[in-house]
């Protein structure tokens, strides 16, 4: 077996290629100058080395390949080294094309939102089924422990980005899984910095579209226009839609309006009721689509319906991380206004009237951008008091986004002052929800500490 490097290896992706290599018998090194859990975690459990910051001697002359995560970009130290010394190097969604996929049956996980929880339930499902899945998951699978397994069975589950596939493929990572199944679960406007407008990220979609085969699924959220107008483009593949509305091939009928339990249609015909601890119509919607694509590959979902109210999602998904002074702290991975109203929607169906604390860090790119400062005060509605970490290097004024809040709403410039406001905040009953995609600081932790102080 040969000696791998990853640079960027602590990204929920990449993370997950290194799980991968090393359980199918490579050595593996990586580099990374953002280490956090949970991916962190991961990779010292694994027993990964990994070197922090990126230098032109990161990687060893004698690494057999380099995989090069979409982080990284020309002028970086290590980048430039492997390029003029003339070393192998690969993006870790081909890496994955070439060294897992092939005679595999690939479920990929497409969409805006709800990748990672679609992924894992979907695996979920199959593993409940005894299909013994592989998968690669943006996160770490409460039920697996890991975010990525090579698994012994014919499926192989993964999630599917359309975030490019790197400095030198400009691609969607997802035109290289070549999948027999595709959910395409949502399309909306995201990564301002790589995409101009909604269109380009469609002829993305389009793109995937084009290499599901005659004999495959797609599974097509039934209440998007964005994703309407992509399959008006062409497909040659059979299609079946979900979401709430009966006259879909699949729809879901709420019992419980926060989400907690649901009757699963088909056609019109009654298939089961879930009953899971997931909240939010979003997720409902993630679970209807996961039980179509299981269906697709011929699992009989009366058998592994039963199976969801075991389910334990993805870590930083609504993650309650514990409770002090009658308080209770959450991390949730938010990174879009979408995203972050339908989380809030969920718990506010779960919580009723006890109020919702927000603290958001405005992280992705395309929040730093400020592409969705004018949605994200009307996303934070369902929250009581929101503290916003405004670092100096945000590019956008935060103040009318402030004004704009339908409850309180402060903006710190570091986490400390964050941590500070927040304990002048939170009150006895109230559900203080972080709001991140990156690490923040430690903040939620932090938080929890702070409270259990006497």
């Amino acid at each position: 077996m040969s000696t791998i490097h990853i640079l960027g290896i602590a990204g929920t992706f990449m993370g997950g290629v290194a799980a991968l290599a090393r359980e199918k018998g490579h050595t593996v090194r990586g580099s990374d100058q953002a280490i956090y859990p949970p991916m962190s975690t991961q990779l010292e459990r694994l027993g990964i080395a990994l070197d922090p910051g990126y230098r032109a001697d990161s990687v060893a002359p004698d690494c057999d390949e380099v995989v090069i995560g979409n982080a990284l970009s020309r002028g970086n130290p290590a980048v430039e080294a492997v390029l003029d010394t003339g070393q192998r190097y690969i993006s870790g969604a081909q890496w994955l094309s070439e060294q897992v996929l092939p005679g595999r049956d690939t479920l990929a996980v497409a969409g805006t939102h709800g990748k990672t929880t679609t992924t894992t339930i979907l695996t979920w499902l199959l593993h409940s089924a005894g299909r013994e899945p592989g998968f690669l998951i943006g996160g770490v699978a409460e039920d697996f422990g890991v975010s990525a397994r090579v698994g012994s069975g014919r499926e192989f589950v993964v999630e599917a980005d359309e975030y490019d596939t790197a400095f030198f493929d400009k691609r969607s990572k997802f035109v290289h899984y070549r999948p027999l199944v595709a959910i395409l679960n949502n399309l909306e406007y995201d990564h301002a910095d790589i995409f101009p407008d909604v269109a380009a990220i469609q002829r993305q979609f389009h793109h995937l579209i084009r290499t599901v085969p005659a004999r495959g699924r797609l599974i097509v959220n039934g209440e998007d226009a964005y994703l309407a107008e992509v399959l008006a483009m062409g497909c040659w593949t059979p299609v079946e839609r979900f979401g709430f509305d009966p006259s879909l091939e699949w729809h879901a009928e709420l019992v419980e309006a926060d989400g907690s339990v649901f009757v699963v249609h088909h056609r019109g015909a009654r298939v089961g009721e879930v009953r899971w601890s997931l909240l939010g119509r979003h997720n409902v919607l993630n679970g209807l689509a996961a039980l179509a694509a299981a269906h697709a590959v011929g699992v009989e979902l009366a058998t592994v319906i039963p199976a969801l109210a075991a389910f334990r999602s993805v870590k930083r998904r609504l993650e309650v991380i514990g409770q002090a002074r009658d308080i209770t702290i959450y991390d949730d991975f938010a990174h879009h206004p979408t995203a972050i109203r339908t989380t809030l929607d969920g718990l506010r169906a779960k919580v009723g009237d006890a109020r919702i604390v927000v603290a958001m860090e405005p992280r992705s790119n395309s929040m730093r951008l400020g592409a969705h400062a004018q949605a994200l005060a009307p996303s934070l509605d369902g929250a009581d008091a929101v503290v916003f970490l405004h670092r100096p290097e945000l590019a956008w004024d935060a103040a009318a986004v402030i004004a704009a809040v339908r409850g309180e709403a402060h903006a710190v410039a570091d986490t400390d002052a964050l941590l500070a406001q927040l304990g002048a905040i939170a009150a006895p009953g109230d559900h203080v929800v972080f709001m991140s995609n990156g690490g923040f600081d430690g903040a939620p932790r932090r938080f929890l500490a702070q409270l259990q102080q006497p």
